[in-house]
């Protein structure tokens, strides 16, 4: 086989256009790097998906009688039709069929996900927040406040940022989208005063000191997990019980981390590269204090997050949005207990485009399509269970990467990538699946270079693109009115990743480019798109020179998107982004901290006004 021909097998593009439409081609020596990464391997027990009420597609050649062993445990007899289909199944959920003397998984999907009702929410960095009982950085409890504050003045939503399990070890990695895995928490969140072990108040900062701050919080986890009652440490018990192998070998990665250091796994002595091998169950026993501890915290956040959703249920109709990352760090706990799952050997992140003229590395890796299939989507189905645990609703950040991901060979430049098809059906119809059990909304983060139709099939699934006031623009250039967005997305004034509408408005982010050395910092253009979008507002005059947030505001939530979500800053009209992408420590990324604590912010009396804005808006 040629190399192109190698690549396609392997569901590499090699063929591409970037965002302006002009072609580009993959180079050897990087197509060959990245086939090297992957086994292609043929899978384990094949896993076949379709859509409730709709006829099953079989592979060809399958012929005869079948067998559908249901969920429940019914079993239904069918007849393989003469085109190699199967009658259709209502039931929802995961099957096993046999058919022609195989054996399959038979994953049965909704054929849409359930849509919010109209409302709006609110998107928080959960570390910004402030509680009335001030710590040195947002946490569950915080959350809780959160929740409860923002149900009271009519929001339906919360959207928050991940909560995955960071490195309690290294607190220099902060960034929630660099996860150690995504199938637990971030202990840092979790806050003892939930079971009546409150954390000494601590010193206000407007940026958080995260090294200083998390040596602090793990010192007073320490101290509640020695106080802790036998009820809750009982319930801790239960809880890693209930979470068995997984949460067992994540457990013993925080632990061992802590206790050997380094960037990640890869820089331990060999002995303990093994998480099954004699030396890592030997430190196991020796410190079977210490893993329980980084297991009761686990709990511990567990238990932040389901009470803040049972909070924000008690008002809202989808209450906490929860936020999936694309992938994890290569040296973390899930690269290390089961990394045949993961790619090895490749980073994931964007071509170069808009936002990122040469390219985005974001320095992590993602699930192996190849191992997917092989283990019937296993680790995809509880990385989605793990985030709905707790949530009405889930965006999954980069949703491009359902369909496919852009795949950089070490030591490569962001540019030097390929597209990887990943087995987009499947997985949308595994998170429709998820959606449903979890009775959960759907936002699939549709921005960037987006490949023609991708968005009109999450919308044929009522999984909801995000339409974003900065990026609603015409062929040329400008504003498309709210009244014209698109009902199958969710309206939002901004995101973490963008400037806030005061900002924007102020051009902060032009301050920003130019302080960095970037080009295309242009504030003759940013005094028109200011007229422009003064304009598509429909407001007479010339712009304001002070920031217009509650017109933003209002044009946004004006829009016929089912749901319209403002970020907390957007609410308070602040300057300053939470993330500036591109930027590690130039810029004070996943720092800032609100000034209040969410009530006291929620009473001020503009805040207040944006709000009554938001409700005539979307209640209208």
């Amino acid at each position: 086989m040629t190399l192109s021909e190698r690549a396609a097998a392997a569901g590499l593009s090699r063929d591409w256009e970037d965002a302006d439409g002009r072609p580009q081609r993959v180079a050897d020596e990087v197509l060959e790097a990245i086939l090297g990464c992957l086994d292609t391997t043929s899978p384990g027990v094949p896993f076949l998906s379709a859509d409730a009420g709709r006829a099953i597609d079989l592979p060809a050649g399958v012929t005869g009688d079948a067998e559908l062993l249901l969920d429940d445990g019914n079993r239904l007899a069918l007849t393989i039709a003469a085109d190699g289909t199967l009658p259709p199944v209502e039931r929802v959920g995961y099957h096993r069929l046999h058919a022609g003397g195989r054996e399959y998984t038979l994953a049965i999907a909704p054929r849409r996900c359930a849509l919010p009702k109209r409302g709006w929410g609110v998107a928080v960095q959960v570390p910004s927040l402030r509680a009335s009982t001030d710590s040195a950085f947002g946490d569950a409890g915080a959350l809780v406040e959160a929740a409860a504050s923002f149900a009271r003045v009519g929001a339906q939503a919360l959207a928050i940022s991940p909560t995955h399990a960071l490195f309690p070890a290294d607190p220099t990695r902060f960034s929630p989208y660099s996860p150690s895995t995504r199938l637990f928490h971030n202990v840092l969140l979790a806050d003892p005063a939930l079971i009546g072990l409150p954390l000494p108040p601590a010193r206000a900062t407007p940026l958080i000191d995260w090294p200083q701050a998390a040596r602090e919080r793990i010192a007073q986890l320490r101290t509640a997990f020695e106080l802790a009652s036998e009820g809750a440490l009982s319930a801790a018990r239960t809880h890693r019980r209930q979470r068995g192998a997984a949460l067992e070998a994540h457990a013993r990665f925080d632990a061992l981390h802590a206790a050997l250091g380094g960037h990640g796994w890869q820089d331990w002595p060999a002995a303990y590269h093994d998480p099954n091998g004699e030396a890592v169950i030997r430190f196991a026993a020796e410190h079977e204090r210490e893993v329980a501890f980084y297991a009761f915290l686990q709990w511990l956040v567990d238990l932040g997050l389901a009470t803040a959703q049972r909070t924000a249920k008690e008002r809202m109709t989808t209450g906490i949005v929860a936020d999936l990352a694309v992938g994890m760090d290569a040296g973390g706990s899930h690269a290390w207990s089961a990394r045949d799952e993961l790619l090895t050997g490749l980073t994931v992140g964007a071509p170069p485009d808009p936002l990122g003229p040469d390219g985005q590395n974001w320095g992590i890796t993602a699930l192996d399509p190849f191992a997917l299939q092989r283990t019937g989507f296993r680790a995809f189905i509880e990385t989605l269970r793990v985030a709905l645990a707790h949530a009405g609703g889930i965006r999954i950040d980069h949703a491009l990467g359902l369909e496919r991901l852009w795949v950089i060979p070490a030591g490569a430049d962001a540019s030097e990538g390929a597209y990887l098809r990943m087995p987009g059906a499947h997985l949308r119809r595994i998170v429709a699946i998820e959606a449903h059990r979890a009775d959960a909304v759907v936002i699939a983060e549709d921005l960037g270079t987006v490949p023609a139709g991708f968005r009109d099939t999450l919308a044929a699934r009522c999984m909801l693109g995000m339409r974003v006031l900065p990026f609603e623009r015409d062929a040329e250039g400008g504003f498309v009115p709210s009244a014209e967005w698109d009902e199958a997305a969710v309206a939002m004034t901004g995101t973490h990743d963008t400037p806030t509408l005061a900002g924007w408005w102020k051009a902060r982010d032009i301050d920003w480019a130019e302080q960095l050395g970037r080009s295309g910092a242009d504030r003759a253009r940013r005094a028109a798109e200011r007229a422009a979008l003064w304009q598509a507002m429909d407001k007479p005059g010339d712009p304001p020179a002070a920031p217009p947030v509650d017109a933003m505001i209002a044009h946004v939530a004006s829009a016929p998107c089912p749901l319209a979500i403002v970020p907390l800053e957007d609410l308070l009209a602040l300057e300053e982004q939470p993330n500036l992408p591109g930027t590690i420590d130039e810029h004070p990324n996943w720092r800032r901290r609100m000034d209040a604590s969410t009530p006291a912010l929620l009473a001020r009396r503009d805040v207040a006004r944006r709000i009554a804005l938001l409700n005539a808006e979307r209640h209208a």
